[in-house]
């Protein structure tokens, strides 16, 4: 007898829901559960009173649906863009607390760069001792140089060869220096900033 009376409380009180709203034509459209001519529209459901319970927004189409995911993905993403920032920004100052870290480790990044042009210029200077003693025995046959051993030229070839594979080399050191440069500027520019705003 409780559970049945319970059942039909519960029935009672949905009953008693009201849902109203006005459609596309103009009509007033009243109902106990939500009105499907409304779907597009906002419903009110109202207490028994007539008082405003709640207000339904209107469903949203599928493109609205596709709309709002996209500004929500859009959202999420600007969330983790500003998220990872701010990591970065936190990793930047662990690793350098002050200025000087930070010449420190560009000094050092410059440095390694200079030690490997120096042994590329080392070897450029091997090469024309080398290359000396080569033309040293070219002089045999400078009257006739298509008589000179194969090996001689290809010894000669590969000289040259070796010579300005290592010039491009320097070069391409030379760009690697600028490029350390460029990426210390642009982390000195965001860490003045991270420092002013730590003191």
């Amino acid at each position: 007898m409780g559970l049945l009376a319970v059942q039909g409380g519960l029935q009672l009180a949905h009953a008693q829901a009201i849902f109203t709203c006005v459609d596309g034509k103009g009509r007033r459209i009243t109902s106990d559960r939500p009105i499907p001519e409304c779907l597009d529209r906002e419903q009110r459901e109202l207490n028994p009173s007539g008082t405003v319970k709640r207000q339904i927004p209107p469903s949203q189409t599928a493109e609205e649906r596709a709309a709002e995911e996209v500004r929500q993905r859009l959202a999420a993403e600007d969330q983790a863009r500003i998220a990872e920032e701010k990591r970065r920004d936190r990793a930047l100052l662990a690793r350098y607390p002050n200025r000087a870290s930070h010449d420190s480790e560009r000094g050092e990044a410059l440095k390694q760069v200079d030690e490997v042009v120096q042994l590329a210029q080392r070897r450029i200077e091997d090469l024309k001792a080398q290359r000396k003693a080569i033309d040293t025995e070219f002089e045999f046959y400078r009257h006739d140089p298509a008589k000179a051993p194969l090996a001689l030229r290809m010894r000669q070839q590969d000289n040259l060869a070796a010579e300005q594979a290592q010039l491009r080399f320097i070069e391409e050191q030379g760009q690697e220096k600028k490029r350390i440069n460029q990426r210390f500027d642009r982390e000195l520019q965001r860490l003045n900033q991270l420092w002013s705003g730590a003191r």
